[in-house]
């Protein structure tokens, strides 16, 4: 599959051509690997997204899926924006570098 034209960071350049088709192939082409669990947190986050038009903060986004940060931090091993709006195809969160 050819990818939609990214960003520097990875980002799509375009929000509307996201499908789950096309965040997999992104995760794959970037050796990422999206199990169930973060799965669905990709699609809480782009829930969020769609019924506030914002990418949620983390603090925020923990209590939106019931989830302690640690353990958000645990499934992500890695700052969990970051991944969760890249791969939902969702804005750059704001304050991640």
């Amino acid at each position: 599959m050819d990818l939609p034209a990214r960003d520097g960071d990875g980002y799509l350049e375009d929000m509307s051509e996201w499908t789950e088709e096309v965040a997999r192939a992104m995760a794959e082409a970037d050796n990422y690997e999206l199990n169930d669990q973060k799965w669905e947190m990709i699609m809480k986050a782009r829930e969020y997204y769609d019924e506030y038009q914002q990418v949620p903060p983390i603090r925020k986004f923990a209590k939106y899926i019931d989830m302690d940060q640690k353990e958000l931090f645990n499934v992500w091993m890695t700052g969990p924006m970051k991944p969760i709006t890249k791969y939902g195809g969702l804005p750059k969160p704001t304050g991640c570098v």
